[in-house]
Parts: structure tokens; C-alpha cells; sequence
């Protein structure tokens, strides 16, 4: 397995593994997996991502490529995504596996 494949890998499970109703950034996808950034997370859901669900990984502004978010706002409505004026509220449905169970 090349260090490519290892990477596309580890960001298909990580974007796997976030909760009905939560995003990530890919951004936060780099940080947590301690590889690559934004960009190199965006070109693995771009051409990898439909076999996980995508619309959980978003731009740090809650929104995802023009021609994706008709379908994802289909998919956050029906995971009950917290959505303001179509798209992603962030301060509300942000997932840090890291915040999780601490007390704020």
C-alpha cells in the first residue's frame, strides 16, 4: 500500500465514523488524521467520496461545491443537520471526537 493509498484510506474511515447530523471540516479531517490539509482531504472526497457519506464533510464555511448542495441539503435535512439560510450550521453541528464528553 502507497502512503497515497494509506491517506485516502484514513480520511474515507474518519469521514465514515462522523455521527447522523454532525460535519467535520477538511481541515479538521487533516488535523485529526495528522496528514495532509484541506486540499489534499478535498481531492480524496472529490474523487473517492461517494462511497462514504460526503455531505458530512464540509468547507469550514458549512457548504460544499456548488453542484453538491442540492443533494446534501437533501441528506442534512433528512439527518436533521443543523441548517441556516441552506447551509451547514457550524457552531451547532461541528464534531471534534476530541471535544467529545468534555464538559464546556
Amino acid at each position: 500500500m502507497t502512503d497515497e493509498d494509506d491517506f485516502t484510506e484514513r480520511v474515507l474511515a474518519f469521514v465514515e465514523s462522523v455521527p447522523e447530523g454532525r460535519v467535520v471540516t477538511y481541515g479538521l479531517v487533516a488535523d485529526l488524521i495528522g496528514r495532509g490539509g484541506p486540499r489534499q482531504v478535498g481531492r480524496v472526497m472529490s474523487i473517492d467520496g461517494p462511497s462514504v457519506p460526503w455531505w458530512r464533510c464540509v468547507r469550514a464555511n458549512g457548504t460544499l461545491p456548488p453542484h453538491l448542495m442540492t443533494d446534501a441539503q437533501v441528506h442534512w435535512r433528512e439527518e436533521r443537520t443543523p441548517v441556516t439560510r441552506g447551509h451547514v450550521d457550524m457552531s451547532e453541528a461541528l464534531w471534534n471526537p476530541r471535544l467529545e464528553g468534555r464538559a464546556d
